[in-house]
């Protein structure tokens, strides 16, 4: 029986012996009880991604699926936008505008894809859109009704300046808007992304 309790204090003192020298060397290596190397480290970082790569792009897939299932709008069709710029008082510039207008609303026409045409006038392109002396005129109305695609736009400071200079009220043709400046009205589409032409 002595001998039991002998060896019971023996295991007892062993143990607590061992617990006092690993406190120490923890104590002394700043309270990591163990630093794994470079190695080590590495090893479990690929072991990780093995394990993950397979579920993520499992898990991938099923939101991809879902999305679709609950969202079954098709994605926004792409639009196209152009600025086509008239600043003279040149009969073949305003008709090689307006063709340029109506060969690139057909050409996306055909794509079944949207466009917007917007030929702005300023300067002597003005009169490209006046009523009493525009010399497309008839074409513009034609085309009013077969490509509303393609909008006017008539300087509003260029109409002001005109109607000093004659000396009289300047008419702008009725499928035309009359804007405070033409210049301004190509650099704010030209910001918003519309690609420029002057034929």
């Amino acid at each position: 029986m002595r001998s039991f309790e002998s060896v019971m204090k023996l295991i007892a003192m062993g143990a607590i012996a061992v617990l006092a020298s690993t406190s120490c060397t923890v104590a002394q290596q700043g309270g990591k009880y163990w630093a794994p190397n470079e190695q080590s480290a590495t090893h479990r970082a690929n072991d990780v991604r093995k394990s993950e790569r397979p579920r993520a792009s499992v898990e991938t897939r099923k939101r991809s699926a879902f999305a679709r299932m609950h969202n079954p709008a098709t994605p926004k069709e792409k639009e196209h936008h152009l600025i086509l710029q008239v600043n003279s008082n040149d009969p073949a510039a305003m008709n090689l505008t307006l063709n340029n207008a109506t060969n690139v609303s057909d050409y996306y026409k055909g794509l079944g894809e949207k466009v917007k045409i917007e030929v702005v006038t300023f300067g002597p392109g003005l009169h490209m859109l006046r009523e009493d002396t525009s010399p497309v005129k008839a074409r513009i109305e034609e085309m009013a009704l077969s490509s509303p695609d393609v909008s006017f736009k008539a300087c509003g400071n260029t109409q002001e300046k005109m109607q000093k200079a004659e000396n009289k009220s300047i008419p702008i043709l009725k499928q035309a808007e009359v804007v405070k400046s033409g210049v301004v009205r190509v650099m704010e589409l030209q910001e918003k992304g519309w690609s420029y032409v002057k034929p």
